[in-house]
């Protein structure tokens, strides 16, 4: 399996800017779906973003749909999520998720997980 490192989470006001980044470990990066989940204090993980291993499609919860861009790098091992126009209902931890096969939003169907980076949105 791949291993995964997220990083670039922090505190933003609302209506700001993050970037979040994911760094995978292993020579078969490219052959995984990746996606991004959350997970708010005493809710349930839910799907946030995916994409396709080469990167022509993606796929976005209806709560992100506009304001947040998923997007991989293949040669360096990498995926990102940009996110602007951020909420305070966007305040969660944030994880990274890769699978060689399933790319939907059942979190218990995503082989690959990283260890979750906090983000925070103020009003």
């Amino acid at each position: 399996q791949v291993q995964l490192v997220e990083s670039g989470g922090g505190l933003v006001q609302a209506g700001g800017s993050l970037r979040l980044s994911c760094a995978a470990s292993g020579r078969t990066f490219s052959s995984y779906v990746m996606g991004w989940f959350r997970q708010a204090p005493g809710k349930e993980r839910e799907f946030v973003a995916a994409i396709s291993t080469s990167g022509g499609s993606t796929n976005y919860a209806d709560s992100v749909k506009g304001r947040f861009t998923i997007s991989r790098d293949n040669a360096k091992n990498k995926v990102s999520l940009q996110m602007n126009s951020l909420k305070p209902e966007d305040t969660a931890v944030y994880y990274c998720a890769g699978d060689q096969g399933y790319s939907g939003n059942t979190p218990i169907r995503w082989g690959s997980w990283g260890q979750g980076t906090q983000v925070t949105v103020s009003s």
